[in-house]
């Protein structure tokens, strides 16, 4: 932790960006100009700005710092419950929390470097259809499908069985929908991949756009690694679980 705090010391807001593009989200916070204006050590800015830098330093080290390694091991033994309440909390908060972050970014950059590449339009176009739909998505898991799966995990902790049927039959039928749904998603994150060379910012990208090409490339992994959750662990095993298969 010393030595990231002392790149932090010695860096201009620009470079930590640069070595960890989800500090952005902290000097966008407190207005802190990371793009044009990011050749600046951050201990100037705060000084100028009457911000508190040791307060903004400690959590520019916090998310530098902060990395989620992924336990393939950890998702298949976990309690179904314990599991489904991760997603939720996890990556349902996460998709919440980035979407108008990246509207945002998506929008900036397509209005400043629109002109010199038209694809911008089709990602923020392709994007905010993505938030609109994963918003509705996510909102139809937590209010059916995931409530009727904590049902049937704690039926069978208690041998009481489920009181009645589902008023939309098995968990066959909305599983198949929310699949359905993870299909179209995937279908245009390989869009938007496609359109930007795999998130790759052109030569005359400024820092804005380095920054939101990341950050979108971040939101993808995020998110097949949250479909892939669904699909090939809870999914199953709940459907295993209503079938009563021991």
């Amino acid at each position: 932790m010393q030595s990231v705090t002392q790149s932090v010391h010695d860096l201009t807001i620009g470079n930590i960006v640069s070595l960890n593009y989800r500090t952005a989200d902290v000097f966008k916070k407190y207005g802190i100009d990371f793009c044009c204006k990011g050749n600046r050590l951050l201990s100037d800015v705060c000084h100028d700005k009457k911000l508190d830098f040791i307060s903004i330093e400690k959590e520019v080290v916090e998310k530098m710092a902060d990395t989620e390694p992924i336990d393939e091991d950890q998702y298949q033994t976990m309690p179904l419950d314990k599991l489904v309440a991760h997603i939720q909390d996890r990556h349902h908060v996460y998709v919440r929390e980035n979407i108008p972050v990246l509207l945002g970014y998506l929008h900036k950059i397509n209005k400043v470097h629109g002109d010199r590449h038209p694809e911008l339009n089709e990602l923020y176009v392709q994007f905010e259809s993505c938030a609109f739909e994963l918003t509705h998505h996510m909102f139809k898991e937590e209010t059916i499908l995931f409530p009727a799966i904590m049902q049937l995990v704690e039926a069978s902790e208690t041998q009481a069985g489920v009181a009645k049927p589902f008023f939309f039959g098995t968990l066959s039928n909305p599983i198949s929908m929310m699949k359905d749904e993870h299909s179209t998603e995937g279908d245009r994150f390989h869009r938007m991949a496609e359109i930007t060379d795999n998130y790759t910012p052109p030569a005359d990208g400024c820092t804005t756009y380095r920054v939101a090409f990341s950050k979108l490339k971040d939101f993808q992994d995020d998110l097949f690694l949250h479909i892939h959750l669904e699909n090939n662990i809870v999914f199953p095993r709940a459907l295993a679980l209503e079938r009563g298969d021991s």
